[in-house]
């Protein structure tokens, strides 16, 4: 285990603990998640309105990415553990992955910024370090400048899968662990670019179209957007008790709702 996922690891252990020490005099029935900082925000949505209805259940969620997630779980250490990438068949182990919803990715650049549009392919070239500057795509005489997630995250992931294709991203991009970082970082800076979820976007920043196509809802459920990725809920086994009432709830029309006015497609109409 590399020393990064270890402290993450345990990070989570002292607060689950601590949480549950101060709880333990409750007659709870726990369910601890932890995961994709992507998932995170509609998971503790979905947690709140849960237990507004099952006061007999606490729902304690955490970020931590992706790929600490996956670990997570797959070590017993939480109950559910989130991710906005697939599995990859050497992480399943006896995981089963249930899909909540899903969303878009956004590239989102600075609202001064005066390109509004760029292929897919325009975008690997970018990221790839082969086109630098904002000229050559319509824009400015000006550096451009790449934000990214970090290593394990599941946005990250799902953008080198769909844009990428095995190309490396230029080694200079600027790494920054959050979404929010990464969307403070292209406000601060005219001429960055990076990618967040459709369900973070928010008018601070301008999102892109990409091969003409505007990143929303519609084009994400339609398909004409074809940067997107799961919403993934994973357990370790088949889920009992309460996790398994937690999870059908989320796949059913009240959780589906939830998903829906958190900006992301739920999987059923």
């Amino acid at each position: 285990m590399d020393l990064k996922y270890g402290i993450g690891l345990l990070v989570i252990l002292i607060i689950f603990i601590a949480v549950y020490t101060v709880s333990s005099g409750s007659n709870y029935e726990r369910i601890e998640i932890a995961g994709s900082t992507s998932v995170q925000p509609l998971a503790e949505k979905l947690a709140d309105k849960y237990m507004e209805e099952h006061p007999h259940v606490r729902v304690d969620v955490m970020g931590g990415g992706s790929g600490l997630g996956i670990r997570s779980v797959s070590q017993d250490i939480i109950a559910i553990g989130t991710s906005s990438k697939e599995l990859k068949s050497s992480e399943k182990n006896g995981l089963i992955d249930y899909t909540i919803g899903k969303e878009g990715i956004v590239l989102a650049v600075n609202l001064n910024n005066p390109v509004n549009d760029l292929t897919k392919s325009q975008l690997k070239e970018i990221f790839a370090g082969n086109i630098t500057n904002w000229k050559e795509v319509g824009g400015p005489d000006a550096k451009i400048n790449l934000v990214i997630r970090e290593d394990g995250s599941g946005t990250r992931k799902a953008f080198e899968d769909i844009v990428m294709n095995k190309t490396k991203v230029k080694s200079d991009a600027i790494v920054q662990t959050s979404t929010e970082s990464i969307k403070l970082a292209v406000k601060q800076d005219p001429y960055a670019i990076g990618y967040i979820s459709l369900a973070h976007m928010t008018p601070d920043v301008k999102a892109l179209k990409i091969d003409g196509v505007s990143p929303t809802m519609e084009t994400v459920k339609e398909g004409s957007y074809k940067l997107q990725r799961p919403f993934l809920f994973i357990t370790k086994g088949e889920p009992k008790g309460a996790v398994k009432e937690f999870i059908n709830w989320c796949l059913g029309p009240e959780g589906q709702e939830i998903v829906k006015e958190e900006n992301i497609v739920p999987i059923t109409s």
